[in-house]
């Protein structure tokens, strides 16, 4: 249509000249950032239902939509050797429910303005749902149908265990899952769930629509579920809704804690894949837990040293060196425990040089505290990510289940800013020195090796470390 216009003024013979832009600096001064605000959660309620089950109440912003979401304690952790059984059986429970069909379960929640999201992860499986505000208490019935009432129809099946053992046929094709499989292995040890997040091909295929209905008929109850409501919503209605389609539930076990052991290192894992292109890196580190009196400063070392885009990781094999497009640090938290990792996929022939590079960042900030400008431009951005997590009723939501998830004080929220905004540039190097040591970490590195080993053993930083060559799947 603008071209269209353009060349209409152009033939009634209507000129048209560059405007002569403004003289100016490049690249332009920014403008300072603004003192971080605090961040408050709105007012809540939170009740337990006589079976056990607990509810919270978030009313929260302006626009008329209401997010859903049902928290059941059932997931990777209570699987036994039968891995990703409750991912196989997160997914049946939307193929059909109370008498409807996984396609009327679909249409209904369309109805309301939204779709259902069902998935299951290590230690919970969730159910989501975001509507229309005058929908809110049907999507509370919607989803305790879900929850409650499977139909697990056998006609299903098939074809949700095949779209799984896809799933697994491409993991199993791919360098990253390969590292992250055997860096769990040799981090948390391959007996704990934690430490054994793939099936096999011949275990996930031989799964039967009987053990479905088995993990959840023993896995699923009250007690270990948790409802969070969030946004614009009759609180009435809600509540009515609730007490229909939870309030007899049966209460089902406690929920279960399967505490970790993690085995640091030194140790270099090594998973061969010739004539790889690049290698695929972790490095990975027992973090503190979520909670500690160390954890937000450890969530702004990490920010610095790896976990955002101008962190001195990314600025240096990165925009510096070239050796990689997208390197990143984050920490993984589970009950009693945490884990600092760090991922990369840079070049074959600098495997060696990449890895001296993140190592020599690390001791460099052990060594040497980052400049005030540098730690507080690594609070202001902290503080403010974490208001952009925070300002949908969903990104709440995520985020009162983690606290609750963890046991986290109520206020824990409302305290993070301060909290971050209180870590200082000693205090950053400190605690890098202490959770950092290189003498316990742990590397993973999969690519060619005949490539990559001489260079690895070229390394004096790995002087001390146990070379070992393991097939993850």
């Amino acid at each position: 249509m603008i071209r269209r216009l353009l060349a209409a003024l152009a033939a009634a013979g209507v000129a048209f000249a560059p405007a002569a832009a403004p003289a100016q600096d490049f690249p332009p001064t920014m403008p300072a950032a603004g003192t971080p605000k605090p961040f408050t959660v709105p007012a809540s309620e939170t009740y337990r239902l006589p079976n056990g089950m607990q509810v919270t109440l978030i009313p929260y912003g302006q626009i008329p939509k209401a997010t859903v979401s049902l928290r059941v304690y059932a997931g990777g952790l209570n699987e036994g050797e039968d891995r990703w059984l409750s991912s196989l059986t997160a997914q049946m429970l939307r193929e059909g429910a109370a008498g409807r069909s996984g396609a009327a379960i679909a249409e209904a929640a369309a109805g309301m303005g939204g779709s259902l999201g069902v998935g299951a992860g290590p230690h919970e499986t969730s159910l989501n749902l975001s509507v229309l505000s005058e929908y809110a208490d049907n999507a509370v019935r919607l989803i305790g149908d879900v929850a409650r009432r499977p139909d697990f129809p056998q006609s299903e099946f098939g074809r949700v265990r095949d779209s799984l053992l896809r799933n697994l046929a491409v993991a199993k094709s791919q360098p990253q899952p390969a590292a992250d499989a055997a860096l769990a292995a040799a981090y948390y040890g391959p007996r704990h769930p934690y430490g054994s997040p793939f099936p096999t091909e011949a275990r996930l295929k031989g799964y039967t629509l009987d053990q479905v209905r088995a993990f959840h008929s023993t896995n699923f109850g009250a007690r270990r579920a948790r409802l969070y409501v969030a946004g614009r919503f009759d609180s009435a209605a809600v509540k009515q809704a609730i007490e229909l389609a939870f309030g007899d539930w049966a209460a089902g076990p406690e929920r279960l804690r399967l505490p970790a052991q993690p085995q640091p290192g030194p140790r270099l894992i090594l998973v061969d894949r010739p004539d790889a292109a690049q290698s695929t890196i972790r490095i990975a580190f027992p973090a503190p837990v979520a909670g500690d009196p160390s954890d937000l400063q450890f969530r702004v070392t990490n920010a610095l040293l790896g976990g955002a885009f101008n962190s001195r990781i990314t600025t240096n094999i990165r925009e510096k060196r070239g050796y990689t497009y997208s390197p990143f640090s984050n920490v993984t938290w589970n009950p009693g425990e945490a884990m600092w990792a760090f991922n990369a996929d840079v070049t074959t022939d600098v495997t060696g040089p990449a890895l001296k590079e993140v190592i020599g960042e690390i001791r460099r900030l052990q060594t040497e505290p980052p400049t005030a400008e540098e730690a507080a431009g690594m609070r202001t951005y902290m503080a403010g990510i974490f208001v952009l997590q925070n300002a949908s009723p969903g990104g709440l939501i995520n985020s009162i289940a983690n606290r609750d998830f963890h046991g986290l004080p109520a206020n824990w929220l409302e305290s993070y800013i301060p909290g971050v905004l209180a870590v200082d540039a000693p205090a950053i190097q400190s605690i890098a020195a202490r959770t950092l040591p290189l003498e316990k970490m742990i590397i993973v590195v999969v690519g060619d090796l005949a490539k990559v080993e001489p260079q690895l053993k070229a390394l004096p930083e790995l002087g001390n470390a146990r070379f070992e060559r393991v097939t993850p799947f």
